[in-house]
């Protein structure tokens, strides 16, 4: 993938969620200052309570999914400066610009993904009786 075009995916991609992470900061903003625990708590269903909490930590979620994307759009911008965007971090071959398209924040191969994977379940199967 050319770097010049990688560059305006990648800025368009970190602007999009950028406004997002804004607009979902404005809300708790707004939210914060109603704050979950009312004055009047007593007059409140506890499974209301409990509903509001559960959303505000969705919400929160949400929020941190969110600026975890923005680092690594930050990272592969860092990247693409660095003359090192599309090259696999494990194994030093290019990243396929398929994948790339698809996800512009790659920092591997399907294959080393792929392997990791399976080493992680590998790692995680119970031991066979002897």
């Amino acid at each position: 993938m050319d770097p010049e075009q990688a560059r305006e995916r990648l800025q368009a991609e970190q602007a999009r969620v950028q406004g997002l992470v804004e607009g979902m900061r404005g809300e708790f903003g707004t939210a914060e200052s109603d704050d979950i625990s009312e004055l009047a708590d007593y007059d409140q269903h506890p499974a209301d309570t409990g509903t509001e909490t559960f959303e505000r930590e969705k919400d929160l979620s949400i929020l941190e999914q969110l600026e975890n994307e923005l680092a690594e759009l930050q990272s592969a911008l860092e990247r693409v400066d660095a003359g090192t965007y599309g090259i696999d971090e494990e194994t030093g071959e290019p990243i396929s610009d398929d994948r790339l398209e698809a996800l512009p924040t790659a920092r591997t191969n399907m294959r080393a993904d792929d392997l990791r994977a399976r080493d992680t379940r590998q790692d995680e199967l119970p031991e066979a009786p002897r």
